[in-house]
C-alpha cells in the first residue's frame, strides 16, 4: 500500500482527472459485472464484488497502472458448465487455482510470449470486442418501446456535446445522472438496474470452498482453471499492449500477470469469480485521463460505496443510459483509422485482421480468435520466407553446382529436395550453403537425405556450410 501511495500519476494527469475517470469507469462496470454473472449462472452480486476485489488488488500488485481489471465475459463463458454440473463452490476453488496458475506464469516470465502476437491480430482483437459489446447491447432493446431508444440517443448526444461546454467533468457521468433524473421526473417505462438485478449491500466474507479436497476434485477443476488462466493471460496482456500504446509507455507484463494471479486467488477466497483486464473499461478510463493507480483505486472504492451506501440509487439508474455509455465505448475502441489505411496495407495483414474478427464474432471466444490469428500470421510468414530463398544452378562439365541464398527451414528445405535432380547427367554435385541460414533440425535431416540419395545414385556430393552452422546442420 505504501508503494501505491508513492506512485506518481502517469502521463501528468491531475488527481481530479484520475478520480473522475475512475468514477466514470464504474458506470461501465456495473452492467458488465451483472451481465457476466448471468452468463456464468451466479448471483449478480458475485460479479460485482469480484470486480471490486480484483480492482483493489490489481491496483496494488498490477504492473499496468490505469488498466481496469474485473469479472470478464470471456472468462464467464468458461464457467457455465462448471457451475451447472458441480455448483458455485467448485467455481470458487477453480478461481483460486486459476490465480495460482497465473501467478506461476508471471514468476516464470511467460509475458514475453506476447511478442509473438502481431499488430494485425491485436487490431482484430480490439475490433471484434467492439462488435461483440455492440451486439450484446442490442439485446437490451428487445420488447422496449420508444422511450428506450430516445434515452439511448439522448445519452449519446450528451456524451458528445457536453465536452464543448467543459471537459472538467466526464460527459458519460453527466449523461447517466441526467437520464436518471429524467426517468424519475417523467416516470418513464424503462428498465432500471434494480429491475435487472437485486442490489444487496451485504459484504462478502472470507471462506474456504466447501468441496472435498481430493484428487478427484482437482481433476474436475483443473481443466477449467487452465482454460481460465490462459484466456485471462491473453486478454490481460493484449489489453496491456493496447493501453501501453495509448499512453506511449512500456510496463511489465510479468508483473501484471502476477498481479492478476494474486487478485484471482484472493477473490476466490471471498466467494468471487475469476477475472482479467477489460479493454472497453480500460480504454474509457485512459481516454478520460485515468493513467495512474489512483483511477483504478477510485473505480474500486466507487463501486463499493455505490453498492453499500447508495445501492437504492444505483437501482434507479436506467439501463438505457448504461447502454448508451457502452455504445460510446464500442465506437471509441473500434480502430476506424485501420479501415481507412486498408488500401495501403499488405493484403496478408488485412486478411489476418478480418479472420481474427470473424472467428471471435462467430465463436464469441477471444482466445480462439487470437490463436487463429497468430497461427495464420506464422504460416504466412513461413510461406513468404520460403519464397525468398534464391536457388542458383550452374553446370561445369560433369559437375553440377547449386548455390542457396536465404533461410533454409522445413518448408524451403522440402522444396529444395524436390528441385534436385538425383538422376541428372552429372557425376558430382556441389551444394553451396555458405549464403544460406540453416534454421531448424528438419533442414539438417533433409540435407542428409539429399546426400544419401545422391550417393545411392553413385554421385559425388560436397556440401559447403556457413562456418557457424556446420555443427548443427550435420548432426
Amino acid at each position: 500500500m505504501l508503494n501505491l501511495l508513492k506512485t506518481p500519476v502517469l502521463g501528468g494527469s491531475p488527481l481530479r482527472a484520475e478520480v473522475l475517470a475512475g468514477v466514470t469507469a464504474t458506470l461501465a462496470l456495473i452492467p458488465d459485472s451483472i451481465s457476466f454473472s448471468f452468463i456464468a449462472g451466479v448471483n449478480p452480486m458475485v460479479g460485482i464484488y469480484s470486480s471490486i476485489c480484483i480492482l483493489l488488488l490489481i491496483t496494488i500488485f498490477g504492473g499496468r497502472p490505469g488498466m481496469i481489471s474485473a469479472a470478464a465475459g470471456s472468462m464467464a463463458v468458461l464457467m457455465i458448465s462448471l457451475v451447472t454440473e458441480h455448483g458455485i463452490q467448485y467455481l470458487f476453488a477453480a478461481t483460486i487455482l486459476t490465480g495460482i496458475i497465473q501467478l506461476l506464469m508471471g514468476v516464470c516470465k511467460l509475458g514475453k510470449l506476447m511478442n509473438f502476437v502481431p499488430h494485425a491480430v491485436i487490431t482484430g482483437f480490439i475490433n471484434a470486442l467492439a462488435i461483440l459489446i455492440f451486439v450484446a447491447q442490442l439485446r437490451n432493446f428487445q420488447g422496449e418501446s420508444w422511450p428506450m431508444y430516445a434515452m439511448v440517443a439522448g445519452t449519446l448526444v450528451i456524451i458528445y456535446t457536453f465536452p464543448r461546454l467543459t471537459k472538467k467533468i466526464p460527459s458519460p457521468l453527466i449523461a447517466v445522472i441526467a437520464m436518471m433524473i429524467i426517468s424519475l421526473i417523467w416516470d418513464l417505462p424503462i428498465r432500471t438496474v434494480g429491475q435487472v438485478a437485486e442490489i444487496t449491500p451485504s459484504l462478502p466474507n472470507f471462506l474456504i470452498p466447501n468441496i472435498p479436497f481430493t484428487l478427484e476434485t482437482l481433476w474436475i477443476i483443473l481443466p477449467y482453471a487452465l482454460s481460465l488462466a490462459i484466456v485471462g493471460y491473453s486478454e490481460t496482456l493484449l489489453t496491456q499492449a493496447i493501453v501501453d500504446d495509448m499512453t506511449h509507455t512500456r510496463t511489465s507484463r510479468d508483473k501484471e500477470i502476477r498481479g492478476q494471479g494474486i487478485a484471482n486467488i484472493v477473490t476466490g477466497f471471498f466467494g468471487g469469480m475469476a477475472g482479467c483486464a477489460l479493454v472497453a473499461e480500460s480504454a474509457i478510463n485512459v481516454k478520460l485521463g485515468g493513467r495512474g493507480r489512483i483511477s483504478t483505486l477510485t473505480a474500486a472504492v466507487s463501486l463499493l460505496l455505490l453498492i453499500q451506501l447508495f445501492g437504492r440509487y444505483v437501482s434507479l439508474i436506467p439501463m438505457a443510459a448504461l447502454v448508451g455509455v457502452m455504445m460510446m465505448v464500442c465506437y471509441e475502441i473500434f480502430d476506424w483509422n485501420y479501415l481507412k489505411q486498408i488500401p495501403k496495407l499488405p493484403k496478408n495483414e488485412v486478411f489476418v485482421m478480418f479472420a481474427t474478427v470473424a472467428v471471435v464474432v462467430y465463436t464469441h471466444d477471444l482466445a480462439i480468435g487470437v490463436l487463429l490469428g497468430v497461427l495464420l500470421s506464422a504460416l504466412i510468414y513461413a510461406y513468404k520466407s520460403a519464397s525468398r530463398v534464391e536457388v542458383i544452378k550452374e553446370q561445369t562439365g560433369h559437375e553440377h553446382i547449386i548455390r542457396i541464398r536465404g533461410p533454409l527451414f522445413f518448408l524451403s528445405a522440402n522444396e529444395l529436395l524436390e528441385n534436385i535432380e538425383v538422376n541428372g547427367n552429372y557425376r558430382k554435385l556441389t551444394l553451396d550453403l555458405t549464403g544460406a541460414h540453416v534454421t531448424d533440425h528438419t533442414s539438417s535431416l533433409i540435407l542428409k537425405r539429399i546426400e544419401e540419395k545422391l550417393k545411392n545414385n553413385r554421385k559425388d556430393v560436397a556440401i559447403h556450410f556457413r562456418r557457424e552452422t556446420v555443427t548443427y546442420a550435420t548432426k
